[in-house]
């Protein structure tokens, strides 16, 4: 299993940010994700990252596919895995109509095909063929003749992390794409949520891709999950149950519904909507809280980092929570050691 930092959204702290990351690499982190929502862009952050790291692979989590071009996408994907020495691994995602809407103020329509046909144009230009796309969304050219891209790209197939969470786009991501970038994942309900679309889409996967790489973002600590540690991650979960689109239109809503939170999800979204975050974090359930997370002494460590990988998890992506900076790569260190 590999072992990657997830980053939180950019903003005071970088620099100090970037110096973590390079002691994580050093203890044995094999990959950063940098995200994008609607913080500042993710590109800038993961240039530096490469001039900051030497081993480590460079990953978006995620960028939004509406936010770009798809030949754009395919072009900073290329340059990002340039300056990184073939390091870069393009996380993408449709995101969700709030941030879509509501804030690049573009429309969310039809993202499981967008999705589709913006791998086919990335895939296209990174092996410089001359570009020609005639899909339902995305027609190139539109006039003139078809290009290719000018320079020659450090890899010919760079990795795509799709971003999912919902059945259809779970099955498109284990069809088409190097990754699978889960969310808020319940590793014991894995099998009953995530397997039949898992298994279609994988029915569908050319055996070229490979094996799917499932990875997982988790708040971590090698210790007792108290309330304080665990206060943000009940505050994101609030947020993204809650907040993170309108009634109907709330994937981390649905997603919490299948693992069987009916109630609760239906009173966050309530309570966060109404402006009562506080009383909306309160509800989110104790069980989902310490599944969605990685916290516990190093014994029971061992046992849960099994169940993951039971589950099927290739790759863990930590955002370590432990208040001091020595002790969070002490952790890093730690997990990298139980992860073999």
């Amino acid at each position: 299993m590999r072992l990657g930092i997830q980053l939180g959204y950019s903003g005071e702290g970088f620099a100090q940010a970037v110096d973590e990351v390079a002691e994580f690499e050093a203890a044995g982190a094999d990959l950063v994700v940098v995200p994008e929502a609607y913080s500042f862009d993710a590109v800038s952050q993961l240039g530096y990252l490469a001039a900051r790291t030497r081993t480590m692979r460079l990953a978006s989590g995620v960028m939004q596919l509406y936010t770009r071009t798809p030949t754009l996408t395919a072009m900073t994907a290329a340059g990002l895995d340039y300056v990184s020495g073939g390091r870069f691994s393009l996380g993408l995602g449709a995101s969700g109509p709030q941030v879509v809407e509501g804030f690049h103020g573009v429309a969310y329509d039809a993202p499981l095909a967008r999705t589709r046909e913006i791998v086919q144009i990335c895939r296209t230009v990174w092996r410089r063929e001359t570009l020609v796309h005639a899909g339902e969304h995305y027609r190139i050219p539109l006039a003139g003749r078809p290009l290719k891209l000018i320079n020659r790209p450090v890899r010919d197939r760079i990795p795509i992390l799709l971003a999912a969470m919902g059945p259809r786009n779970v099955a498109l991501a284990a069809e088409i794409a190097d990754g699978w970038q889960a969310l808020f994942l319940d590793p014991a309900a894995l099998p009953e949520v995530f397997g039949p679309a898992l298994a279609e889409g994988r029915a569908r996967r050319d055996p070229a891709l490979g094996p799917l790489d499932i990875m997982v973002p988790m708040p971590f600590a090698v210790a007792e999950p108290t309330a304080e540690l665990l206060a943000r991650h009940r505050a994101q979960l609030a947020l993204y149950i809650g907040g993170m689109g309108a009634r109907g239109r709330n994937f981390s809503n649905d997603l919490v519904r299948r693992y069987g939170y009916d109630r609760e999800a239906e009173a966050i979204q309530e309570l966060f909507l109404s402006g009562r975050r506080a009383e909306a974090a309160a509800v989110v359930p104790e069980k989902l809280l310490q599944a969605t997370a990685l916290v516990a002494p190093l014994d029971e460590l061992r046992d849960r980092v099994a169940a993951l990988a039971t589950a099927g998890v290739t790759t863990l992506l930590v955002s370590p929570l432990a208040a001091t900076r020595a002790d969070r790569v002490a952790d890093v260190a730690q997990l990298k050691r139980v992860l073999g």
